[in-house]
């Protein structure tokens, strides 16, 4: 089940609340019973297989390895 962040602007507590993806969108109370409540945007850490680039499965670099091909130079 997706876990989402939530910053409550009352006391400043952030808090993670587990529900399905069709109940993201719902208001969250936090810990301390405040309301007013915002849903924080998460970073998402995505690992994949190797490419060509380190030894993995030969295809080329361009050919869509790591997070943008290679083109980018992030990877």
């Amino acid at each position: 089940m997706p876990r989402y962040e939530f910053r409550c602007r009352a006391c400043g507590d952030t808090f993670e609340v587990n529900r399905p993806m069709t109940d993201s969108g719902q208001p969250a109370s936090c810990p301390q019973g405040h309301a007013d409540t915002v849903k924080l945007l998460s970073a998402v850490s995505v690992t994949g297989r190797g490419s060509a680039a380190t030894g993995g499965s030969g295809a080329s670099a361009a050919g869509g390895g790591g997070c943008c091909g290679g083109g980018c130079g992030c990877g």
